[in-house]
């Protein structure tokens, strides 16, 4: 067969995914935590340091944490120790703790100069946008995990929203209790987005006695 009968080769297209680790991101564990503090605060970052504690004692989503108000966690000239907010994905309220360090963090940062006269806690640098994006909070995740050795790949803003939960269940195995934390409706919900299996409830199991 001559060449210019050969059957014409289509060059396929690279997947989306290709090259990246795809699946449910994984938490940041306490070490990392620690390591990610204590880089924004030698670098400081006064903005991203209140972000990633915020992101870490809220466990909101990403679309949830982008919307927060000063009004939000700040009254009376103070940073509240418990807030509220209403999830835009189950129009639903979900609570959760502010702890000291993080109402330090934030403390310093709404009386920093760049936040006068903003209403949200995170503002856009444009115009016509009155907050950081989802997709920036995203690229800023990555740099932070990035600065203290790990693969960035390999954690998404979901990895902020399960970090503080994922200990919890780990040192309580109280599912109900995480549950509420993140504002899930249903218990079934919960245990996906943990990734609790068999394994799991096997430990707990062979740790009580009766």
């Amino acid at each position: 067969m001559s060449a210019s009968n050969l059957p014409m080769i289509i060059p396929s297209k690279k997947a989306w995914n290709h090259g990246r680790i795809i699946g449910q991101k994984r938490p940041l564990l306490p070490k990392h935590v620690w390591a990610i503090r204590v880089r924004l605060e030698l670098a400081g970052a006064t903005r991203d340091l209140a972000l990633f504690n915020m992101a870490v004692d809220s466990k909101l989503r990403g679309c949830d944490l982008v919307r927060l108000k000063v009004a939000d966690v700040y009254a009376a000239g103070a940073v509240k120790e418990r807030a509220s907010v209403l999830q835009s994905k189950t129009s639903t309220p979900v609570r959760f703790e502010v702890t000291d360090g993080t109402r330090k963090s934030l403390t310093d940062w709404i009386a920093h100069p760049l936040m006068s006269g903003h209403e949200f806690l995170w503002p856009g640098r444009f115009h016509d946008r009155p907050h950081i994006s989802t997709r920036q909070y995203a690229r800023m995740l990555k740099g932070w995990v990035r600065s203290i050795g790990l693969e960035p790949s390999a954690y998404g803003t979901h990895s902020m929203r399960r970090t503080k939960v994922a200990q919890i269940y780990r040192k309580t195995g109280n599912l109900r209790a995480v549950q509420l934390l993140l504002g899930h409706t249903k218990m079934d919900s919960t245990v996906r987005y943990l990734g609790v299996d068999l394994e799991d409830a096997l430990s707990i199991s062979e740790s009580v006695e009766i």
